[in-house]
């Protein structure tokens, strides 16, 4: 069951380090570069680059989160269960239910309003109803991402302590 219990913890420090690369370095690189290149157009292409690279991220969060959410199961099945497992199932259950939230309504909202605005968000009049919408959602997705990372967190704590 080693195995299986391995499997879990990569699970989950690819998803818990995947979480903190995209927000401490692939953002903030991907906007700094591309605006110092381009000005408003590099801004636009930041947004979109890293749009995508969100996109692609929120998949292999949901296949971390379904390996991690298995393995609980198989270990809970074939010995005695994990210490925790009702509370640790349940994190990663609200995690992925995160993770469906912000990479589903609220990314395809964000792409939404940004299709509809030819330049950066920024440009807008602080009071346009697409920017403010706009930096809601940002702000929402922003508080997202932290709180899956800070249930990462106890996650691993908890895998430590094994």
């Amino acid at each position: 069951m080693i195995a299986v219990r391995y499997a879990a913890l990569i699970a989950l420090v690819v998803w818990l380090g995947g979480m903190v690369v995209l927000g401490l370095l692939v953002a903030p690189s991907t906007f700094r570069v591309l605006q110092a290149h381009d000005g408003a157009a590099g801004r636009v292409l930041a947004g979109a680059v890293f749009g995508d690279i969100l996109r692609q991220f929120y998949i292999l969060a949901y296949v971390c989160g379904g390996i991690i959410l298995c393995s609980l199961i198989v270990l809970k099945l074939v010995g005695p269960p994990p210490r925790g497992f009702p509370v640790r199932a349940a994190i990663v259950v609200v995690m992925l239910a995160i993770a469906m939230y912000a990479g589903v309504p609220v990314s395809r909202e964000i792409a939404r309003i940004q299709s509809e605005v030819s330049g950066p968000m920024n440009r807008l009049p602080d009071g346009d109803p697409r920017r403010v919408r706009f930096d809601r959602l940002h702000a929402t997705s922003t508080t997202l991402m932290t709180a899956n990372m800070v249930l990462g967190l106890v996650l691993l704590y908890w895998y430590v302590r094994e």
